[in-house]
């Protein structure tokens, strides 16, 4: 894991010379570290909205409060998707505050394909004539399904954007 995010970074600092927004380019593709930690790509719909999508590992056990806390701590699949708002004037427009709403489906022994709706606020850092951005998110969760409870999920991103 340790040399994937190396690479990551590597190819992130490299490319961030290049003379494009990533706003211009509508999808990216990069990585989230946190709860969980895996993929994250974006797609942009418009200037101010655009979707999220994850795709992660968790080895942490269960986070949701009133869940079975028998759990054997055995690596889970994490998979979202999220509608996002983008607000360029709560900071800057170099720094948009994002929020949405979304849904997560969990795999795993013990998860037998848990679904949570989303709630996601965030900030996000698109540093000029860049194909990049870097992001740092909150995301309260009430799972639906197969129990349900309340958690958090929370992450540190960065996509390159094609």
């Amino acid at each position: 894991m340790k040399y994937l995010l190396s690479a990551v970074f590597f190819l992130i600092t490299f490319f961030a010379v290049q003379n494009v927004e990533a706003q211009t380019r509508k999808f990216g593709l990069g990585v989230i570290v946190g709860e969980p930690t895996g993929l994250s790509a974006k797609l942009w719909l418009s200037h101010e909205n655009a979707l999220a999508f994850g795709l992660g590992w968790s080895v942490e056990g269960y986070r949701i409060n009133g869940f079975d806390p028998d759990y054997d701590r055995a690596t889970r699949t994490h998979f979202h998707v999220d509608y996002l708002w983008h607000s360029y004037t709560a900071i800057n427009s170099q720094f948009p505050l994002y929020y949405g709403i979304g849904g997560r489906i969990n795999t795993g022994p013990q998860y037998s394909g848990t679904f949570a709706v989303r709630g996601i606020i965030g900030l996000e850092w698109l540093p000029r004539s860049t194909p990049i951005d870097i992001f740092l998110e909150l995301v309260p969760t009430l799972q639906l399904v197969s129990s349900t409870g309340f958690g958090f999920d929370a992450g540190f991103g960065a996509r390159f954007f094609f």
